[in-house]
């Protein structure tokens, strides 16, 4: 075990070049919700729960994009890898095209039926009336963050990691600012509550698209042509629909799986207390995972350029292999440290912090108790999944692993035990986190068959 770690000069100097940025990009993403939470949270439990059933649709419309952002990188990563600028502008145009058309048609439903969006996730009056303006705002706001994100992705698989980590970072500085004047009512502001917080985020990502817009003018490393961005032209579409159309369905139905298991929560007896233990354990999960997503991230590049530039099928599994083991011993970290602060810091601290008492206290230190269990298989499984399979052009098999654990697996074993059993809350946060029982093993099967190991390129003349 972890033969595969030694590698030559310069490796994981690399590695850690590509894969830092994209950490701190997902921490700095992760810490933009997590002030929303935090501000909304000071307002009441009610308010909480609100928001944290609101950003159910809202969750939904950033998987799709990361989907089309991880279509996007397999492509992309390999025509890096045999420098084909202009191929890389003809994938850009697509996504670029998919992202509007998609991020527009959710924020025109949002925007037009909140009310109705907010009952499929909760039935709880209260909470649907506190949500349905925030969902409303916010779905707008990521028709700006779509276009932002899929220029950023872009220069993500053109090892570029730095960019988005500097562009996430003045958009999360704003929306603080903003949540703080808009949501309590300083300097001057009126007290907007949780539609504060909604408009906070939609004025950061309209400045986040203008820094972005800017920057994409003024680039000369990758520089924009405009004719092939525009114009993207059919053969790169229908290799784009080949390769990212699994992967974007695969986000899609992930995301509404999650979504629906928010669902169940939201219908439970105790559906305040778990959707409020949910909302901070949410945030917990995330900060635990932008490590994971960062490797993920680094391995879609690093393993999607080195099989444009025509690596053998064993010097790609032996880098596949060197990577997945570095997941796991993140994974384990992570796991040792969700262990060492969920009674150093997270039970005394974090919860009262938030309002948590009672029954949602008891129900997130058991969410937290769960995660760290299952931290190393989940690491294992996003490198392997979102980072390896996909960037060797296996993005179908990548979904069905994937979504069988999870609506197979995970779904169904909550909606029973939630639902229909009335089982003990431990069993039911069980239940949610299941599906690595099966991703694990069965991505341990496919690497070893080789069989995800693709190019995907055409060459010039191609196109």
């Amino acid at each position: 075990m972890f033969r595969h770690l030694r590698r030559g000069a310069g490796f994981y100097q690399n590695l850690c070049k590509l894969a830092f940025p994209l950490i701190l990009q997902n921490l700095i993403t992760t810490s933009l919700g997590f002030v929303d939470t935090f501000m909304v949270g000071l307002l009441g439990s009610n308010e909480l729960s609100a928001v944290t059933a609101a950003n159910t649709p809202i969750f939904l419309v950033q998987v799709i994009i990361f989907g089309l952002l991880s279509g996007q990188s397999i492509l992309v990563s390999q025509y890096w890898g045999k420098g084909d600028q202009g191929a890389i502008n003809r994938c850009t145009g697509v996504a670029l095209y998919f992202g509007l058309a998609i991020s527009s048609l959710v924020a025109l439903t949002l925007l037009l039926f909140p009310r109705g969006v907010m009952t499929l996730v909760t039935d709880n009056a209260l909470l649907v009336e506190l949500g349905a303006p925030y969902v409303r705002i916010v779905g707008v706001s990521y028709v700006f963050n779509a276009a932002s994100s899929v220029y950023i992705g872009m220069q993500r698989s053109t090892e570029n990691s730095l960019m988005g980590m500097l562009v996430f970072a003045t958009s999360m500085l704003l929306n603080t600012f903003l949540n703080y004047v808009l949501i309590f009512g300083k300097l001057g502001a009126p007290a907007l509550g949780v539609t504060g917080a909604a408009t906070a985020t939609l004025l950061s990502r309209m400045a986040e698209f203008g820094i972005v817009s800017v920057y994409a003018l003024r680039d000369r490393r990758v520089p924009l042509q405009p004719k092939l961005l525009l114009r993207p032209g059919a053969v790169i579409t229908r290799d784009f629909l080949k390769y990212a159309s699994p992967v974007l369905l695969n986000e899609s139905l992930w995301g509404l799986g999650v979504s629906v298991l928010t669902s169940i929560m939201g219908h439970m007896a105790i559906s305040a207390e778990i959707l409020a233990a949910h909302a901070i354990m949410g945030n917990i999960e995330k900060f635990s995972t932008v490590a994971c997503f960062g490797v993920a991230g680094a391995t879609s590049v690093i393993v999607g350029k080195r099989i444009g530039e025509g690596a053998s099928k064993e010097e790609v599994y032996s880098l596949g292999c060197c990577l997945l083991e570095v997941s796991l011993l993140v994974g384990l970290a992570v796991a040792l440290c969700l262990a060492a602060l969920l009674p150093t810091v997270f039970i005394p601290f974090v919860f009262p912090l938030f309002h948590l008492e009672g029954l949602s206290r008891q129900i997130a230190a058991i969410m937290c108790a769960i995660l760290a269990l299952m931290m190393p298989a989940k690491a294992f499984d996003i490198t392997n999944i979102t980072g390896l399979l996909r960037a060797g052009g296996d993005a179908r098999m990548a979904s069905v692993i994937d979504l069988t654990c999870q609506w197979g697996m995970a779904v169904v074993l909550s909606y029973l035990t939630a639902l229909v059993l009335d089982a003990p809350v431990a069993v039911v946060c069980f239940a949610i986190q299941s599906e690595n029982f099966c991703k694990m093993p069965w991505g341990i099967v496919r690497l070893r068959s080789r069989k995800w190991i693709n190019s995907v390129t055409r060459g010039g003349e191609d196109l």
